[in-house]
């Protein structure tokens, strides 16, 4: 049975309350153990707690006290992108840090790796080679940035043959695609549908718009799809394919997303059909 609505507004709110009691407590913390010579500002006189205070931290961060103070106590305010990437850079907060500030502030990080293409560290790519079934990495924008063997054999020799291989790009453009993928026409408007929801909280940034206007340019059938605004997860799901020389093939989809690399999922296919007799 569904809860009335006043119920679920108070869950969402006590959620919201913990949400923001955590982050209050968290910058409370990382402020206590960065040091005025850190930040270039003067040792001062002897301090009766360690490390910056609030009106060095406002000072550095170009925010009042009071506001930055109001953060600190959990309070409901209304802070931007662009003042939570000055308070992760004060504070020095390492990567992880950073990435767990914008989580529980619930807003995109400007800065999380520009409009290039951002190479994965070698190990998440000899993760990727390691496993039998197809697999493949894809960045915000769609960009593969690692693929093994047997999705190279599958997709019958892309993304190699591309020289910036993006899966929007090979779907939309590229007629091997149609070719390919069993039920194209169904498979195009739910993967414009999946890339609004991947890419929703990066929407105003340069690449990711970039790549959407290239497409709706380029594709009528990405642009009509797009105009629906429909939004589904890239959970997985049956993938079938009608390959050059094996046949009908079919997968399940399966999505992680990176620890290391938050903006990018590893996506395998599972034989669909494996130990069916």
């Amino acid at each position: 049975m569904q809860k009335p609505p006043s119920v679920l507004s108070d869950s969402a709110e006590h959620t919201g309350s913990l949400r923001r009691k955590a982050l209050g407590d968290f910058l409370r913390r990382v402020r206590g153990r960065v040091q005025p010579e850190e930040v270039g500002l003067p040792p001062g006189a002897r301090r009766r707690t360690p490390g910056l205070r609030r009106e060095e931290v406002a000072q550095l961060c170009d925010i009042s006290v009071t506001w930055l103070t109001w953060i600190e106590q959990g309070r409901d305010v209304s802070v931007s992108a662009g003042v939570w990437a000055r308070l992760a850079s004060t504070l020095r907060l390492s990567r992880a840090e950073r990435h767990y500030l914008f989580e529980l502030a619930e807003c995109a990080d400007p800065d999380h790796g520009g409009n290039l293409v951002t190479p994965l560290p070698p190990r998440l790519a000899d993760c990727v080679h390691a496993i039998t079934a197809p697999a493949y990495i894809l960045d915000r924008c769609w960009n593969v940035l690692a693929q093994n063997k047997p999705l190279l054999h599958l997709f019958d020799g892309w993304p190699a043959r591309d020289e910036t291989p993006n899966l929007l790009r090979y779907v939309f453009l590229d007629p091997a695609a149609r070719k390919l993928v069993i039920n194209w026409e169904e498979r195009a408007s739910r993967i414009v549908a999946e890339f609004r929801a991947d890419s929703g909280a990066y929407a105003e940034e340069r690449d990711v718009q970039g790549i959407r206007d290239e497409l709706r340019q380029a594709s009528s059938v990405f642009a009509h799809w797009w105009t629906r605004h429909t939004v589904v997860d890239r959970a997985g799901g049956l993938r079938e394919f009608s390959h050059p020389t094996d046949g009908t093939l079919r997968y399940q989809q399966i999505t992680f997303r990176l620890a290391t690399r938050p903006d990018c999922k590893l996506v395998m296919l599972l034989d669909a059909d494996a130990g069916i007799t």
